[in-house]
């Protein structure tokens, strides 16, 4: 299938990159959390831990074991049908305590890590990207009505939702994925 936007490959230069039309999204619903500030920071310098390093694995404790829930919007009656047959679902949100000005870090220290080096923000999971889109698997405890209780979410409180997918080990897992020695330093660490 051909793209209708670019018509031929773009050169390495970029100056027959494509103009493409803006992508508008609708959030279906919010979260409420117990997380009221982000524990990672986009700022001039690119990342920074608001908390101190050591409380970084108190942090994921806490959030691995918090419940959040997840309103959808009432309006969208009958799109959760099903969901709770499911033990886990894929939340897609939105990190809206970015700044617009900090979306257009293209590198950072990963984790605010000034021992790893710098890598593209695609390498990363930072939430200062473009188009900031956050993707977490979570456990889903309940479904009461238009309401989700779910648990490992580490979305701020008042996180848009943009979508939620069901969590499917056919379609999301792979097989003996390569990391970078990075990354596998900072699960280490976790």
């Amino acid at each position: 299938m051909k793209s209708q936007y670019i018509k031929k490959p773009p050169s390495e230069d970029h100056e027959d990159f494509p103009a493409m039309e803006a992508v508008t999204l609708t959030p279906v619903g919010i979260v409420c959390s117990e997380i009221k500030e982000p524990m990672l920071r986009a700022n001039e310098d690119g990342l920074s831990l608001e908390e101190h390093r050591e409380k970084v694995e108190t942090h994921r404790d806490r959030v691995n074991a918090m419940v959040s829930e997840i309103i959808i919007d009432p309006a969208l009656s009958g799109i959760l049908d099903g969901i709770e047959g499911f033990s886990h679902i894929l939340v897609l949100y939105w990190p809206h305590l970015v700044p617009r000005e900090r979306r257009n870090l293209q590198k950072v220290h990963p984790m605010g890590r000034k021992d790893i080096p710098k890598q593209g923000i695609f390498a990363t999971c930072s939430p200062a990207r473009p188009n900031p889109v956050l993707v977490t698997a979570v456990k889903l405890i309940e479904r009461k009505k238009n309401i989700l209780r779910v648990q490992g979410l580490e979305a701020v409180d008042g996180s848009p939702v943009l979508d939620i997918k069901p969590y499917n080990p056919g379609y999301y897992q792979v097989e003996d994925p390569i990391l970078p020695d990075w990354m596998k330093k900072l699960l280490k660490e976790e």
